[in-house]
């Protein structure tokens, strides 16, 4: 198994270095649910649809484009997944954490991931970004399963510090001078594709979470293991621990991620500046 993804992930390098001929990406970045417009700030040069790329998954999910993005954002050469793979679409967590492996290979040295994320802390409120310091990956099943390859990283990887700690000093810094309020939490993956009952928000809270999501959780674990420095931030899309009526619709979820984005956006451009 370990020696067919290093094949295919040789392949998929291969055919993308083919195909952009560009310096080599030191930052990846990962676009969640409602929040693709950052691409919109890079300077493109060069834009690969998913389906063109081998092995690659496609995204199935609304609010996902679905193509790498190539260019410079803030001086410096970033490749963007415009648009993330979910186990919740049927695939697997190798195929879920294939493209963060892919830019590993590429060169990529630091990961920034945005997601749309339920609050259970009773602090958030809609529209919130909250760094995460930390997550609760028992809800979702680990991308490390199987025969370990060492070119993908050790047998058991550390994560006492999934997230680096000084990207996310620098974020803080960066948001009160952007008069921005962030929050700093823990995110609790899970596989969804339902979004949680009131006992499972209850469950996931007591447990410490502070907002919960169906993705970031495998990535990140992925790449820890393959040695990348990790940044995630949540827009807070929606209240899990409301007692009212509490239905909840992924329409919902874009729209709000759609109206906090440019607050993300803004730390994102400027902590890829200071990398």
């Amino acid at each position: 198994m370990a020696s067919t993804i290093i094949g295919e992930l040789k392949e998929t390098v291969a055919f993308i270095r083919s195909v952009h001929t560009g310096e080599a990406p030191r930052v990846g970045i990962v676009l969640g649910s409602g929040l693709g417009n950052l691409s919109s700030e890079i300077e493109v040069e060069k834009e690969i649809p998913y389906e063109d790329i081998p092995h690659f998954p496609v995204s199935t999910v609304e609010g996902h484009q679905g193509k790498m993005i190539f260019g410079k954002l803030s001086g410096k050469r970033v490749v963007v997944l415009s648009g993330r793979f979910h186990y919740y679409e049927g695939y697997t967590p190798a195929q879920v954490v294939f493209p963060i492996r892919v830019m590993k290979f590429l060169g990529v040295e630091t990961l920034l991931i945005s997601n749309a994320a339920g609050g259970m802390n009773k602090a958030f409120r809609v529209g919130d970004l909250m760094i995460i310091r930390d997550h609760i990956s028992l809800f979702v099943v680990n991308p490390l399963l199987g025969k370990n390859d060492p070119d993908l990283g050790p047998r058991f990887p550390d994560m006492s510090e999934p997230y680096d700690k000084h990207l996310i000093e620098k974020a803080k810094t960066i948001a009160a001078g952007q008069g921005i309020t962030v929050h700093e939490g823990v995110y609790a993956g899970v596989t969804g594709p339902t979004f949680e009952t009131r006992a499972e928000y209850k469950l996931l809270h007591i447990a410490g979470g502070d907002a919960v999501g169906m993705s970031t959780v495998q990535e990140v674990i992925a790449a820890r293991h393959a040695g990348l420095s990790v940044f995630a931030m949540s827009v807070i899309t929606d209240l899990g621990i409301r007692e009212e009526d509490n239905i909840i619709t992924h329409e919902e979820v874009l729209q709000a991620a759609a109206a906090a984005e440019p607050k993300l956006t803004g730390i994102f451009r400027q902590l890829i500046a200071v990398l």
